[in-house]
């Protein structure tokens, strides 16, 4: 499959549209672009913390508009595995608002009795008091979930324990692996392909990261492009036994218009007739 013929795209949100909080040269006007185009398009997150409502704002701040129906985060892919396996089931939560939201408006019931699920997600300070009470539930019965599988995450002072850290702490304290939802697990994406009704044949996936987005895209059948101005390098390309299909420096190189080519025109100009 080459470009011409994709007709939907998914797309890394950190490391492809922003980095450290500011919008990524391009990312504006490819937004514009398949706006402007008609083409269905999801943002991918394995960003659990927050809500499809909350990105959006925070993208809208940075200067990029991606309505909240085109985010796609581990939390609602979660939620909706969830629900494709008990209709109306119970669980208990160890996270934030974008994952509690999601599982609610999956129409589950939030419990510490029994309950048919453990989800682990991103918090912002982790309670040892519901890690324990996360264990003795998956001792007890309930399955166990995680939202992604990131050890850890970014902050200005270091590198922070995340979603997977915590899972290894459970995991080693009941000898019970968790289903893990988020990338590099496909299933992310086959979820985000349902949410814009795509096919895989004729859908690419933007992502910055070999070990995640680029893997994950492989196996889920989808054109995949490596952007060079996040995560991944060059170099570290030769050390997958796969590739992306293609491999191009940031988002501006996917542009109908290059940017240097726009002039005075702005964003919204995208070439189309």
């Amino acid at each position: 499959m080459d470009r011409d013929s994709i007709e939907c795209w998914l797309t890394d949100m950190d490391g492809v549209l922003v980095k450290e909080n500011n919008p990524l040269p391009g990312a504006a006007e490819l937004l514009a672009q398949w706006r402007q185009a008609e083409i269905p398009y999801l943002v991918l997150t394995n960003n659990s913390i927050y809500t499809a409502r909350d990105l959006s704002a925070r993208l809208r701040s940075n200067g990029l508009d991606v309505p909240e129906s085109k985010i796609w985060t581990s939390a609602m892919a979660t939620a909706d595995f969830l629900s494709n396996q008990v209709e109306h089931g119970t669980a208990y939560v160890v996270g934030e608002a974008g994952l509690t939201t999601a599982i609610h408006e999956a129409g589950f019931i939030m419990t510490e009795k029994d309950p048919d699920f453990v989800v682990v997600g991103e918090t912002h300070s982790y309670s040892f008091e519901a890690i324990t009470k996360a264990i003795r539930l998956i001792d007890g019965g309930s399955r166990f979930i995680v939202t992604n599988p990131d050890a850890t995450g970014p902050s200005p002072e270091g590198v922070l324990p995340a979603t997977g850290a915590i899972a290894a702490l459970i995991t080693k304290a009941t000898n019970r692996d968790p289903y893990v939802v988020g990338k590099p697990n496909p299933m992310m994406f086959r979820s985000a392909l349902n949410q814009i009704g795509a096919h895989s044949m004729s859908t690419a996936m933007i992502g910055d990261r070999m070990d995640t987005d680029i893997i994950a895209g492989m196996e889920a059948g989808m054109h995949t492009v490596l952007v060079l101005s996040g995560i991944s390098t060059a170099e570290d390309v030769r050390r997958f036994p796969f590739r992306p299909n293609e491999i191009v420096n940031g988002v501006h190189d996917l542009l109908d218009v290059p940017l240097d080519q726009r002039g005075t025109l702005g964003p919204d100009v995208t070439g189309s007739a």
